[in-house]
């Protein structure tokens, strides 16, 4: 995909701040919409179950209490009760008072009703509701059906002698009811969808207009090369928006003198380096004295003066080149290299080198190279490691690729860093302050390497405490298994 494609299918950040906006005023509108329905409701329910309550104790109390006006006594018919009292009733629009009398388990065999109401089906008409009610051992209840909902509270009249039982039911249908609440709720989703409309309008006016000096920064920042660092934002105003360009404009203070550090630093190396190097090497070639010790330390330390030569070309390389291919490899005894490693490791500081295996074999290898990796990380090693302590040293081979490796018994690799410390001109928070930091370019120069030999360079954990960093290498020849 083509950065042009890629252009066109990106979502500018005008529509996404639009589109989160119109998202979370749907969810907030349509809450307050679905809270208010609910709210009415429950209300709604409540006025039912109080008005239920209210006449069922009406009549409770009637009944107890209560004289017939024909004879002046208590009465002793049911369904001359239930008349009495429905005659002195009046109920709600949607409310249905009823007397039932019957046997219990069986259909009322006389109903009193008070009047009708304007539903589809009322409770008196409705001869299988009736019988639900009459038999159902609760006081109050639910009735659903599909004529519509009843909501209902019974009252058992006492019975007398052999007088057959009887209740008075007072039913009311909350179908009016919840249409208003639905009626209320479809009301308010049409108020939220017109302010919806109205947002959108006023919310991509007032978006563009926020996110212009924005569009402005990044027009200017297109306009930066690593070559011109010099172009700044220009700044208006006090609003966040000029604090972003103050901000742009200080990181881009900070990476020019960070490109200007970086170019000084190698400059400043290929200066210091190559000057003692040549007077180091004048003078060890001007010796006069030939003992064979003398001749061997001679021999390691051109050996030594020839592979900090190529440091100097090594900081350039990396501080210059994107791709750091300068291996030569050859056909190099492992063994060998190893021990020649050790040897050189061990005069770095006054920890305790082990050499703890070494791998029989032939690879095909760079063995300056090598050596330049790995006294890097023997000399990583002894800044993080105190004097005494123990530092390995060793190779071997796994999987059929060659491991080389320094374990040192230090303070470790914080996990946040061991991420960023191969990077170029980065190290860990913990080695910024120990003895002998350098420019950060030591590790990235092990990577390099590694990488040079179609292998890598990790990192891992040492048993005690430490940190381990281990060499594989995949350009091999004729191998021997690794031997402790």
């Amino acid at each position: 995909m083509t950065t042009a494609d890629r252009e066109r299918r990106r979502i500018s950040a005008r529509v996404r701040i639009l589109l989160w906006l119109l998202l979370v005023m749907a969810v907030a509108l349509a809450s307050v919409a679905a809270t208010t329905r609910s709210i009415l409701l429950r209300d709604t329910g409540q006025r039912i179950n109080n008005l239920l309550a209210q006449e069922a104790g009406e009549f409770a109390n009637f009944e107890e209490q209560g004289f017939d006006p024909a004879t002046g006594r208590p009465f002793t018919e049911p369904d001359r009760l239930l008349r009495v009292f429905l005659q002195r009733q009046y109920a709600d629009l949607d409310e249905e008072l009823v007397g039932l009398v019957g046997t219990p388990g069986a259909a009322p065999a006389q109903i009193i009703q008070q009047r009708d109401i304007p539903v589809a089906l009322p409770l008196h008409k409705d001869a299988a509701a009736r019988r639900r009610i009459f038999a159902s051992p609760h006081p109050a209840g639910t009735l659903r059906r599909p004529a519509g909902e009843i909501r209902w509270a019974k009252v058992t009249v006492a019975r007398y002698g052999g007088e057959p039982a009887a209740a008075f039911v007072v039913a009311f249908h909350p179908g009016r009811e919840q249409a208003r609440a639905d009626e209320v709720f479809q009301v308010l989703l049409a108020i939220s969808g017109v302010a919806l409309l109205m947002t959108t309008g006023i919310a991509w006016v007032v978006a563009g207009r926020i996110l212009k000096p924005v569009r402005l920064v990044r027009a200017t920042a297109a306009q930066l090369t690593e070559q011109d660092l010099t172009r700044r934002i220009p700044v208006h105003g006090h609003d966040d928006v000029a604090a972003l360009a103050e901000t742009f404009n200080a990181m881009l203070d900070r990476l020019e003198r960070a490109f200007a550090a970086q170019r000084e630093f190698v400059d400043d190396a290929g200066h210091e380096l190559r000057t003692p190097i040549t007077i180091v090497r004048g003078h060890l070639e001007l010796m006069g004295d030939e003992p064979a010790e003398r001749e061997e330390t001679i021999r390691l330390v051109t050996d030594e003066l020839d592979r900090m030569s190529r440091i100097v070309e090594d900081l350039l390389l990396l501080a210059k080149a994107e791709r750091p291919d300068f291996v030569t490899p050859e056909p190099v005894q492992l063994a060998e290299l190893t021990a020649d490693v050790y040897v050189k490791a061990r005069t770095l500081g006054e920890q305790d080198w082990v050499l703890a295996e070494v791998a029989d074999g032939e690879a095909l290898l760079d063995p300056q190279r090598i050596t330049q990796a790995m006294v890097q990380l023997a000399q990583n090693a002894v800044q993080h490691t105190a004097p005494g302590r123990p530092i390995r040293i060793g190779s071997r081979v796994r999987h059929g690729h060659v491991e080389l490796y320094v374990a040192d018994s230090g303070t470790g690799v914080r996990p946040e860093d061991a991420g960023v410390i191969f990077e170029r001109f980065r190290r860990g928070a913990a080695r910024r302050g120990a003895r002998g930091s350098g420019a950060g370019l030591g590790l990235s120069i092990v990577k390099a390497i590694a990488e040079g030999h179609g292998g890598r360079v990790r990192l891992c954990g040492t048993e005690g405490g430490g940190a381990t960093f281990v060499l594989t290498m995949g350009t091999l020849t004729t191998l021997e298994e690794a031997h402790p």
